[in-house]
């Protein structure tokens, strides 16, 4: 035995572990072993003369060489369930699926999502019997081409039949077991509340790329968050939304007209809370849907809106100093500007205080308040107020109005009780909320919260906007707006009317009604509170004025939707819970003639 200790400075080695090295050459050999057992089991089963262990021998490799086999596919398929990529396993996943986010209101409910369907596939080289498999194609799949099923049978290569098959369309036609047959995953864009909000929400392609509305609007930031796994909120509230639209359909039918609108929004923020074009489509079917009902009138309608416009002229007046309440004007008889005669509606043929010109609706009293004014007033407030341009609201459907050409006398009367200029629904909203929120124009928004960095003005002093909010609940309780009133809201508003320019006349039979109303209109100015705008193109009911066709949708609306927004009921100085007797004014609106 070897004594010598190691030299001095050097460390004796310490005892190592069978390396991983050594481990496979020790596999290597049992494994060669074996296979080596088993070639000479032969030799030794004919040594001895024992052919039944040769048989053993035999049936054993057969059963080792399928143990293998299935157990290589046991780990793939344990790795293919394991390790699949998200959203998908198996032969399920489509790995082309769009990376469109769902779109949802702002509690979260569905708006818009993305469902796996199927295209339809045949081979007719592999199809035995072309008059049954038609046959029964027809019979799984009703909604399935007759002559494009009769084409892709009659041809010589693999073709798509249909596409679109939902999962239960796929499996009655995959329980047939026919030949040939054979489908691609495909993902679409789907509407799970069909007609609800469909203006709103739009559409996206089949490419996964918005074509209108919101999936438009939005289209980037919706991809970005379906590649990052999260839902798209919009600031709209499902509830309110569906109550908007039902009393909207209601009022329109009611009053057999061709087409409405209608809008709630957050004066304080600019959140649109909903918004119904009527009448409406089913987002799912856009290209079966007439043309009349695709079109969004809240951005894209333009119409001369009547005494609505008088809420500006009014607030103009105000807050130039050039009137106040008690301020007079002459409407005992018609108001002369060149050959043009401006006449209201229903004369009162007296002396009126601007609080009258507004509960009366006066033609004349507006008329004679805006050429006061000038022209650089009018203008420099319609320009305040967003009446010039188009709303900045992200849909890109929203339109400009109409040119204001000169801004001499008659323009300028005609302009102060909404006519010589064409507006969309929209713009009006934006620009009649800067009345009720302290004087703010706040750009309208469909994102939850508003717009992050929204670029607002000042268009009236705060002191002006209280004002608005008092002579707008005035006029609901003793005014044209009546009809609005909803029982403790406080709602405030002005009621509209204007006759349709035809063949270059105005006709008193191609009529628009709306009613513009803010609740509650009590408080302070910052308070929380929203609009709400009715409007009714050609009601073919009379009368015609938006007092009638319009303010009552507002209040049932207004009544209905409270309680989602928690605005509580309760009475204020103009209530009749007070015991004020009301006196019963008639609708009246100026026609502009």
């Amino acid at each position: 035995m070897d004594y010598r200790r190691p030299a001095p400075g050097r460390q004796q080695p310490r005892p190592q572990g069978p390396s991983v090295g050594g481990l496979f050459a020790a596999w290597g050999r049992w494994v060669a072993n074996c296979v080596w057992w088993l070639e000479h089991s032969f030799e030794r089963a004919r040594a001895d003369g024992r052919p039944e262990e040769d048989t053993r021998v035999r049936i054993f490799l057969i059963l080792a060489v399928f143990s293998a086999v299935f157990a290589c596919l046991a780990l793939g398929a344990a790795h293919a369930a394991l390790f699949a990529p998200r959203g998908g396993s198996g032969v399920g996943f489509n790995p082309n699926a769009l990376t469109r986010a769902d779109l949802v209101d702002r509690n979260g409910q569905l708006l818009a999502t993305n469902i796996t369907h199927y295209g339809l596939y045949i081979d007719p080289r592999e199809i035995w019997d072309p008059a049954s498999a038609k046959a029964q194609l027809r019979r799984a799949l009703p909604r399935v081409s007759a002559k494009r099923l009769d084409r892709v049978l009659d041809g010589e290569r693999r073709l798509l039949v249909l596409n679109g098959l939902t999962p239960s369309e796929r499996g009655a036609v995959h329980a047939l077991a026919l030949g040939g047959v054979s489908f691609e995953p495909e993902d679409r864009r789907v509407y799970p509340l069909g007609t609800s909000a469909a203006h709103l929400i739009g559409r996206a392609d089949t490419g996964g790329e918005g074509v209108s509305g919101s999936e438009l609007a939005f289209n980037q930031e919706i991809r970005a968050a379906g590649a990052a796994g999260e839902d798209f909120q919009l600031s709209i509230d499902l509830r309110v939304q569906g109550v908007v639209e039902n009393e909207l359909a209601a009022a329109a039918e009611a009053a057999g007209a061709k087409g409405a609108v209608a809008v709630v929004t957050d004066v304080q923020t600019g959140e649109v809370l909903a918004m119904a074009s009527w009448p409406t489509y089913d987002a799912n079917r856009r290209n079966s849907a007439p043309e009349e009902a695709t079109l969004n009138r809240v951005t894209s309608g333009h119409y001369e809106m009547g005494s609505v416009f008088k809420s500006f002229t009014v607030a103009a007046g105000i807050d130039t100093g050039r009137a106040d309440m008690n301020t007079l004007f002459d409407a005992s008889q018609a108001l002369q500007i060149g050959k043009r005669r401006i006449k209201d509606f229903h004369a009162t043929n007296k002396v009126l205080t601007l609080e009258e010109v507004y509960l009366h609706s006066s033609n004349i009293g507006t008329s004679r308040l805006a050429v006061e004014m000038g022209g650089d007033v009018m203008r420099d407030y319609f320009q305040r107020l967003g009446l010039l341009d188009a709303a900045p609201i992200e849909l890109k459907e929203s339109a400009r109005p109409s040119h204001v050409r000169k801004w001499d006398d008659s323009t300028l009367a005609s302009l102060s009780f909404g006519y010589g200029i064409m507006v969309t629904p929209i713009q009006y909203v934006a620009a009649y909320a800067s009345l009720a929120n302290g004087g703010r124009y706040v750009p309208l928004t469909l994102r939850k919260g508003g717009l992050p960095n929204a670029r607002t003005r000042q268009v009236v002093s705060p002191e002006t906007s209280a004002t608005m909010l008092d002579l707008m609940r005035r006029n609901v309780t003793r005014g044209s707006g009546r009809f609005a009133d909803a029982p403790g809201l406080r709602v405030g508003g002005k009621t509209g009317s204007a006759n349709k320019l035809v063949n270059g006349r105005y006709d008193p039979t191609h009529a628009v009604g709306s009613f513009a109303a803010v609740f509650p209109a009590d408080g302070p100015v910052t308070a929380k509170r929203y609009t709400i705008f009715v409007l009714v193109d050609e009601p073919s009911s009379y009368p015609r004025t938006g007092g009638y066709v319009a303010a009552p949708a507002v209040g049932k609306i207004a009544d209905r939707i409270a309680p989602f927004l928690g605005v509580e009921r309760k009475a204020d100085r103009w209530s009749t819970a007070l015991g004020e007797k009301i006196p019963e004014f008639q609708d009246v609106e100026g026609d502009g003639r």
